[in-house]
């Protein structure tokens, strides 16, 4: 194995490892957004929703690794753990029809964060989830499918 390089460009300010600093009105995940957390791991509703895909949710390191090439082992095994609750949780609560994971690496794997994240979607007959485009979404809402999850979570582990 051969170690990668960073390719967050100069001056970048990691909006991940915001999180557990100052929120910032307008801007960036607030505290009532995440729905599970440990020492290694923090789930929590994506900003960026899908117009079919509503309150996906991502499950972030919350040490900083920019990709899959970084990431250890056991934070790796946490991040799943965080991934497959978040899918019961989704299930039982959205009303789902199935649950998508995805995560990128590096410029050409479409990474534009750079720090490890892996998204878990809601995904639902027909919804086209790849042929779309996200946008951003309004806070409220994230709040309202981040309670439905945490209740749930809580409720069942």
């Amino acid at each position: 194995m051969t170690a990668s390089f960073s390719h967050k460009p100069e001056g970048y300010e990691c909006p991940f490892c915001r999180i557990w600093g100052i929120e910032r009105p307008n801007q960036g995940t607030k505290q009532k957004e995440i729905i599970y957390q440990n020492e290694m791991v923090t789930a929590f509703i994506a900003s960026k929703w899908w117009p079919n895909n509503n309150g996906h949710v991502l499950v972030v390191p919350n040490q900083h690794f920019e990709n899959i090439f970084e990431l250890p082992v056991d934070y790796a095994v946490e991040i799943h753990r965080a991934a497959q609750l978040t899918a019961f949780a989704m299930k039982n609560t959205y009303g789902c029809d199935g649950i998508s994971t995805r995560q990128h690496n590096e410029p050409a794997g479409n990474q534009d964060v750079w720090h490890y994240h892996l998204h878990v979607y809601p995904r639902y007959e027909n919804d086209q989830l790849y042929l779309t485009k996200g946008s951003q979404s309004d806070p409220e809402e994230r709040s309202f499918y981040a309670d439905k999850l945490r209740s749930w979570i809580k409720e069942n582990t």
